[in-house]
């Protein structure tokens, strides 16, 4: 036996060598990825007191993708050193890729979108917005799907490339809302007099910004009433409230001042001498 042994080893101990040199090797690139990986990850998430341009959301997704490179760049190393034919491996990995991505367009569009989402950001965690007909506040943004939460508690999950599809309007972004006030007041009364309650209960609202200034103005020559406007700008913390606020006080105000806020009305005429026919 340990006569075999021997043979075995001067036969092959070149070979013996080279291989365990190769293993080794591997091994140190194996654990050298791993602890690159970790490091590339971890700076990257710790980034976002200097990467203040991207948003908590990508820097997760980032740092995962970062850490798979690393692990592939040390996995084509691993296989050239044991004489695996990289370029064919690569372009074997090619094909199949386009294969699999030909089969997964749908997923991978997805993919694509919330890359773009994550990157461009239209809109971040937090946010109030409205894309196709539903409206809500951002929840979560990840490579597949968006997540909201409605104005009624609703849960909505919604894929990438139909949120990237439509149009998007971000209520919060600029920080500050316009509301518009609307109300009817009667053809015989003064526009005048209803713009002058307008104005008053805007230089006596607090919440409503000075710059843009607040405007007044006619909107309509309705059919039963002359619609006035009251137009100004609040923060969006402010928004709701100050908008449920002004319109009682509207109400309120415009009939404390005389004016009369009329309601749809026909008059009927019949002409006399018509007979109703049976």
């Amino acid at each position: 036996m340990k006569q075999t042994i021997n043979e075995f080893w001067l036969n092959n101990s070149e070979t013996i060598i080279a291989l365990g040199y190769k293993v080794i090797l591997a091994i140190a690139i194996l654990i050298a990825s791993a602890v690159l990986a970790k490091s590339v990850k971890k700076a990257i998430k710790n980034s976002n007191a200097t990467l203040k341009k991207v948003d908590n959301t990508l820097l997760p997704i980032l740092s995962s993708v970062a850490g798979y490179a690393v692990y592939i760049i040390g996995g084509v190393f691993i296989l050239d050193i044991f004489g695996v034919n990289t370029a064919s491996l690569i372009a074997l990995m090619g094909a199949a890729g386009l294969a699999i991505g030909l089969a997964l367009k749908d997923t991978l569009s997805n993919i694509a979108a919330g890359m773009m989402l994550l990157i461009l950001r239209p809109f971040k965690v937090g946010d109030f917005v409205e894309i196709g007909s539903m409206q809500g506040t951002v929840s979560e943004v990840n490579l597949f799907t968006s997540v909201f939460q409605t104005i009624d508690g609703l849960y909505i999950a919604s894929p990438n490339g139909i949120v990237w599809g439509n149009n998007i309007k971000n209520f919060t972004r600029n920080g500050k809302r316009r509301m518009d006030i609307v109300v009817g007041i009667s053809y015989a009364d003064s526009i005048d007099d209803g713009f002058a309650v307008l104005k008053d209960i805007a230089a006596n609202e607090s919440r409503l910004l000075s710059e843009p200034a607040a405007q007044v103005m006619v909107t309509a020559m309705a059919e039963s009433s002359v619609n006035i406007q009251l137009r100004a700008w609040a923060k969006n913390e402010d928004y709701w409230q100050t908008y449920w606020d002004l319109n009682k006080r509207v109400k309120e105000s415009i009939e404390r001042a005389g004016l009369t806020i009329p309601f749809p009305q026909r008059t009927l005429h019949i002409p006399e001498g018509v007979v109703r026919k049976k």
